[in-house]
């Protein structure tokens, strides 16, 4: 599961990807590697994990990570192949969710690509093109499909009405997440044709060092317009950020955000906001071994949670034993919890929380 970051170029995109390359929200380094150029897996921070490895004292501790990757600038035009066009939006399409990143402060010594800040007008220059590419992708489609449902065909005269209100939509300046489609229409329709519009989207606004703790006037701005979108807005000084990860000593990091009135890197709420956003969430293996952060689906079942271990754990499924994260604190371990009977014993049905801390059989 990959987040792309997108936004117009000289925003603070490369920026923002390389201090989550170095993020140092805690005590312990955030490891970064590079599977490809524009590709980094950040290690989710997690409170929870290292409160595990004082109870447990394991050998290894291991965190859930997200992929983020750093997309190359989009300008106009993009969606008939101006610029890097194709390859933004080729590079787009292969992620699952989007971190839209808008400039928010004011600074001459930085030139904005249209000449003047207006994260409302960058907003609608990326969702132009990007639904333009839906467009083009619908009415390919919708071609094919109209051909079918003049024989007749019952499910080509569904997918077809599905099809033309996309087109309306789009055309009218909606995005695909926005337009109002049934569930199971959306599912049969909608999801296997990967629209870009469609994937779930979180604007990082970028702001000067005065604005990371309330934000500013752009913003309020940016909040305001994307209201009815049911997307988070993050509020977030890239450029602080970039000076928090040069510190090495944790302590100094600490100094550094309680004086600009912070109690962590937003580069931490911004990961696990990614996290969330990708419909993501945690379960936890705790033995003397490894404490792990297991990454699953929210939904998962307990033996779905399992073949993310080893599809043996799923196929071969039995039980699971289960203590919630809460229970687990508090009384210290599987053992003590077993004693105080919060440990359950869990079957194919049951739905994973976040924060289980499990055992398969």
């Amino acid at each position: 599961m990959k987040a792309g970051i997108v936004g117009l170029p000289n925003v603070g995109k490369s920026t923002l990807f390389n201090c989550l390359s170095n993020a140092k929200a805690q005590s312990a380094n955030f490891p970064f590697c590079t599977i490809e150029p524009n590709i980094g897996v950040v290690n989710v921070p997690d409170p929870r994990l290292e409160k595990l490895e004082e109870l447990v004292v394991p050998e290894r501790v291991v965190p859930a990570t997200v992929d983020i990757v750093d997309i190359a600038g989009l300008v106009k035009g993009a969606s008939k192949g101006e610029g890097l066009g194709n390859q933004f939006l080729g590079n787009i399409r292969e992620t699952d969710a989007i971190l839209h990143v808008l400039r928010c402060f004011d600074n001459d010594n930085i030139v904005h690509v249209d000449g003047n800040v207006d994260p409302i007008r960058d907003k609608e220059t990326i969702d132009i093109e990007l639904q333009l590419k839906d467009l083009e992708t619908v009415d390919k489609k919708l071609e094919k499909v109209k051909r079918a449902a003049r024989t007749g065909n019952k499910e080509a005269q569904d997918e077809e009405a599905v099809l033309v209100a996309l087109k309306k939509g789009l055309e009218a300046g909606m995005s695909v997440r926005a337009i109002a489609i049934d569930d199971d229409a959306r599912a049969t329709y909608v999801k296997p044709l990967q629209f870009i519009t469609d994937k779930p989207v979180m604007y990082v606004c970028n702001v000067d060092e005065n604005s990371a703790v309330n934000g500013n006037a752009y913003v309020d701005l940016v909040k305001e317009n994307v209201k009815d979108e049911d997307a988070e807005v993050l509020v977030l000084a890239v450029g602080i950020e970039a000076d928090i990860t040069e510190l090495d000593d944790y302590e100094e990091r600490q100094m550094f955000l309680a004086d600009i009135g912070l109690d962590e890197p937003g580069s931490a709420k911004l990961i696990r906001s990614a996290y969330k956003l990708l419909n993501q969430q945690t379960y936890f293996t705790a033995g003397v071994k490894e404490v792990r952060a297991w990454t699953i689906n929210i939904g998962s079942t307990a033996p779905q949670a399992g073949g993310v271990i080893h599809s043996d754990f799923e196929n071969k499924f039995i039980r699971a034993e289960v203590v919630s994260y809460d229970d687990y604190v508090h009384y210290g371990s599987d053992s003590k919890a077993r004693e105080a009977g919060k440990l359950r014993a869990e079957g194919k049905a049951y739905i994973v929380q976040d924060g289980d801390v499990m055992h398969f059989l």
